[in-house]
């Protein structure tokens, strides 16, 4: 037999080089982006499915009664019916362990970009005070030392293990956060609002479910202590926005550095990209974009596509 595969959404790797998705009995098709108009025409003929963030919701799955597997080219799969998919005998297939090394350090990369304040002094020499200076070097924004801070992890996967590796690494004391819904807290964590109360850097790693959606909101910012800092290379939806800008804006929170937002690619009236805060730094969704990563993503995938035929 021989199996059709057709990426839906290759263009959300980039350059990465996909010839390992060349599999013997197995005929390719690539997509560099596909609409949801599009998708049921372009999957019509698909024993296996690539996606990465296409939508594979059940009213879609049900008019794919070929398909046979999905394979997701990320960890998170809240894009995929997941009930829907095992009700009409899909298999789905995810990828973890890929980025281990590329969020963790662009956690720190974000982290640090806030603590010395980068971007406010790059764009204060571009803007000529340094050269106006009476003074050998420009004091204007306040610097903090990581050492001895506290950081709460929040999703102690692999990544959030590499994360609290790296915050070690700083000398800085890691605490783990339960999770916020849990009514047992597992040796070696925290209660969720306790270990916010002791943050002064939050890092989200858990994925987008119903008992996280939001978890970071008005109330558990109020738990936090005056000043902290936020990070998110999760997903964007973790966060009420409304509730972050309020409190950038109050300086409950010090600073936040997001990685993601709730809707991806961000609408240009997304109140986030509007706010224009100095203590708000937006990247768009590449943290685990690193070529190694994306690499391992496709080597990763690859593997995936083989273990389901084999089996």
């Amino acid at each position: 037999m021989r199996y059709q595969i057709v990426f839906a959404d290759a263009a959300t790797l980039g350059d990465a080089d996909l010839s390992a998705l060349h599999l013997a009995n197995c005929q390719l098709q690539v997509y560099a982006h596909s609409s949801a108009d599009e998708l049921p025409a372009r999957l019509q003929d698909a024993d296996i499915a690539i996606v990465n963030k296409c939508r594979l919701d059940a009213a879609l799955i049900a008019k794919l009664p070929r398909l046979k597997a999905i394979m997701v080219a990320a960890t998170g799969m809240d894009n995929i019916d997941l009930q829907a998919a095992r009700a009409a005998g899909i298999q789905v297939f995810n990828v973890t362990d890929y980025a281990g090394t590329a969020v963790p350090q662009h956690v720190f990369a974000l982290l640090l970009a806030l603590s010395n304040q980068l971007f406010s002094y790059s764009t204060a020499v571009q803007r000529g005070d340094w050269s106006r200076s009476q003074s050998f070097c420009l004091l204007d924004y306040p610097i903090f030392e990581l050492a001895g801070k506290t950081m709460v992890i929040v999703g102690y996967g692999v990544l959030g293990q590499a994360t609290a590796a790296l915050a070690r690494a700083f000398d800085m004391r890691v605490l783990i956060a339960e999770r916020p819904s849990a009514t047992e807290i597992r040796p070696g964590r925290l209660a969720f609002g306790a270990a916010l109360a002791e943050a002064d850097i939050v890092s989200l790693h858990c994925p987008l479910t119903a008992d996280t959606r939001h978890m970071i909101n008005k109330n558990s910012l109020a738990g936090l202590k005056t000043g902290a800092v936020l990070i998110n290379t999760a997903r964007g939806a973790l966060i009420e926005p409304n509730a972050l800008l309020e409190a950038l804006k109050t300086g409950q929170v010090g600073a936040a550095a997001l990685d993601v937002l709730s809707t991806e690619p961000p609408p240009a009236s997304d109140p986030l990209l509007n706010c224009k805060l100095p203590n708000l730094l937006i990247t768009p969704h590449i943290g685990w974009a690193s070529r190694e990563a994306r690499t391992r993503m496709v080597l990763k995938i690859a593997d995936n596509i083989q273990g389901f035929l084999e089996r």
